[in-house]
């Protein structure tokens, strides 16, 4: 068990899509000795990286879900988790940065900050979690770490500040300039391994020594003694070490650091700046409520003799059973220990606690506060709190976005209808962002995500996984039909089948109902109707509007007014009555101009205010009404309505008009009438589906 919490470091690597992340950890494995030879990630070895365990993850060469690995580095700690770069897996970047207490920002030397870069800040920002940058790919073609350093202060609002210098770039990059020692840093060997330090090289000496006084500015901003030593120039490296960790520990400094990580360059030092500039567990104030308390906060501690508290961010079924991601934040979690699932208040005992290294994993004993480990035996949540004897506290929730874009889904098979509902229980288990309905008005089984890679990535494992062989195909959207204008009824319903018959008369009319779905109103005197016989006619009507002649959707906006009527003594029923009221609404809705409704979402897109004009044209094509638009910090935000049926593809579309820069989200905001060619098109189909099935 970990003895000293302030040498433990839970770290995540989050970055845009292939910028290096995955590459970067392979390498930090490789120089901790946890691994012995390192891999590429897209497996043109046949073995791939070890972080994209997954087969899918390695066939594709993305990172699909987070992992979580462990190493030491000069007496420290330090948990690392990698995540994915593509916004369709956000949610792993959101649970991981949920619970770490620093990250690793990688961008790219060339492309600088991307689109993906800024999501994962703004998800940073929303965790507060202190970052190091790291400039990767320092040795591809038209690399410029300095001109990123400068992207990050201009687009992100960072107070950016180098750490070191390049010797040499593109092709003739071999080492970094450290600013802190002022020495020159050259990585040597098959793998980088051997680090070789020098001096300064002459040439770059002016360049250095004016960098080195913009950190020390920069720096000094947050040590007073620094700022003191700096005047005297006797600024020592401990003394900036610890006025840049306050700037980072404060989100008010951004260290930069560069390198590259495939050509095995400046992952040591990075390392080294983990240490030193990122925070300790005891760094960052945690807050928990009290659920038996109206919810009031509470400040834990990373003190491990403390009441436990433990939170479940990520769930994995293995080969084991349910796998779950905890963090520690107080007291200690031992194996044998009895703790409180908060929400359900349900009692486990400990059964087996492991350290994870990818997909595999070492057995321990207890894990302090501060740490992160993996359990077994538990059913829980993504998201559910683990106490021991004490107050019923709980963390706070993750941030979990709607998802945008559905599909459904069908089994071919009753097997393979089996096999779907026990992989979608367990996505759904493992994803808040995966999400899983049914149509009660098709009865197909729709399944929702951050995107199209998102549902395309389950719907293959729902294949590998589980054998479900299932066919896909856009959902059907939930269209209404309603009435254009008032339409008078008169209609007797008279049977004789020998011995009692059936006799009803209901006379009324029908029209546009402006709020609500179905009104009844009884305007009956004298007891043309009697009074037991009227709510029969209101059942009457009602199940009329479950399925329209137009197109088979349900029929909405319908008032009833039922006028006049008759009766017989002997012949009237509730049936009777039902049935009157069935056909005289069947004979009259042609009369009221029925028209077809569809849904129509409110949507709200985000991006650079460059793209504004490209986000506006989007929506048009769509058949979008655009209501308004901000700016804010070179952000526009473009609000609109358009119709749902518009909507399937449109995360693709935007982010390929976009670069990839611009995202949205939408909710149901009302039914409007379809425009005529729509209408047509709807009956015109419908139309075609009752003769087949009239023919069958």
């Amino acid at each position: 068990m970990i003895s000293d919490i302030e040498r433990i470091r839970n770290i995540g690597i989050s970055a845009h899509i292939d910028s290096g992340k995955t590459t970067l950890t392979e390498r930090i494995l490789f120089y901790t000795q946890k691994i012995h030879t390192i891999h590429d990630v897209k497996g043109k070895d046949g073995v791939g990286a070890t972080m994209d365990h997954m087969e899918l993850e390695r066939e594709r060469g993305i990172t699909i879900t987070s992992a979580s690995t462990y190493v030491e580095w000069k007496d420290h700690h330090i948990n690392i988790i990698d995540t994915p770069g593509h916004v369709d897996f956000t949610i792993e970047v959101e649970r991981s940065l949920r619970v770490l207490d620093g990250a690793v920002l990688v961008l790219c030397a060339v492309a600088g900050v991307q689109s993906q870069s800024i999501t994962v800040d703004r998800q940073m920002r929303r965790y507060k979690v202190p970052r190091i940058a790291f400039v990767n790919k320092c040795d591809r073609s038209g690399a410029n770490p300095e001109r990123v350093a400068r992207a990050l202060r201009d687009k992100l609002g960072h107070n950016s500040v180098l750490l070191q210098l390049p010797i040499g770039l593109e092709a003739d990059f071999e080492g970094v300039v450290d600013l802190i020692e002022m020495k020159a840093i050259y990585f040597r060997g098959d793998n980088g391994e051997i680090i070789e330090e020098g001096e300064i090289p002459a040439e770059m000496m002016e360049r250095a020594e004016a960098k080195r006084a913009d950190l020390l500015d920069a720096a000094s901003l947050f040590s007073d003694e620094l700022l003191e030593a700096a005047l005297e120039d006797r600024a020592t490296p401990e003394l900036i070490y610890e006025a840049v960790r306050r700037g980072t520990l404060s989100l008010d400094l951004t260290p930069v650091m560069m390198g590259s990580a495939y050509k095995n360059k400046g992952v040591q030092p990075l390392m080294d700046a983990v240490n030193h500039c990122l925070p300790c567990p005891t760094d960052i104030p945690i807050e928990a409520v009290d659920l038996d308390n109206d919810a009031a906060p509470v400040m834990l501690s990373s003190d491990p003799s403390a009441q436990t508290v433990a939170y479940a961010f990520k769930l994995d079924e293995g080969r084991y059973g349910q796998l779950t991601f905890l963090r520690v934040y107080q007291g200690t979690l031992s194996k044998g220990d009895t703790v409180v699932e908060t929400r359900t208040r349900k009692k486990t005992k400990i059964g087996r606690l492991v350290r994870m290294h990818a997909d595999k994993m070492e057995d321990i004993t207890a894990a302090p506060a501060g740490d992160i480990i993996g359990l077994f035996g538990i059913d829980c949540h993504t998201g559910d709190t683990f106490v021991s004897n004490g107050p019923r506290l709980a963390m706070t929730s993750m941030y979990v976005p709607d998802p945008v874009i559905s599909l459904s889904v069908n089994p071919v098979d009753s097997k393979a209808q089996d096999n779907m509902s026990k992989a979608l229980n367990r996505f759904t288990k493992e994803d808040p962002t995966f999400r899983v309905t049914l149509d009660p008005e098709s009865n197909e089984t729709i399944i929702s995500g951050m995107g199209e890679l998102h549902l395309e990535v389950y719907v293959e494992r729902m294949r590998r996984e589980y054998s479900a062989e299932v066919e896909t195909g856009a959902p059907q959207v939930a269209y209404r039909e309603a009435l254009s204008r008032r339409a008078d009824f008169d209609y007797v319903h008279k049977k004789q089948t020998g011995g009692s018959g059936q006799y009803a008369k209901v006379v009324g009319y029908f029209e546009p109902l402006a709020k609500g779905e179905y009104e009844f109103v009884s305007e009956i005197r004298s007891g043309r109707i009697p009074t037991e016989f009227i709510p029969a006619c209101d059942k009457g009507f009602r199940s009329s509007l479950e399925k329209g002649s137009l197109i088979g959707f349900p029929i909405v906006g319908v008032r009833a007014v039922l006028t006049d009527g008759a009766s017989h003594a002997v012949d009237s029923s509730d049936m009777a009555f039902r049935t009157a009221a069935r056909a005289a609404f069947r004979k009259t809705y042609r009369a009221a101009k029925p028209r077809i409704l569809e849904p129509v979402m409110s949507v709200s897109v985000e991006g650079p205010t460059e793209f504004q004009g490209v986000i506006y044209k989007s929506l048009m094509q769509r058949r979008g009404n655009v209501l308004g638009s901000t700016e804010d910090a070179g952000f526009a935000r473009v609000d609109a309505e358009v119709p749902l049926a518009e909507m399937f593809g449109y995360s693709t579309d935007l982010r390929s008009a976009t670069e990839g820069k611009a995202e949205f989200t939408m909710e149901f905001a009302k039914y409007s009438p379809a425009p005529r060619e729509v209408t047509e098109e709807l009956m015109k189909k419908y139309k075609s589906k009752m003769t087949e099935e009239d023919e069958a």
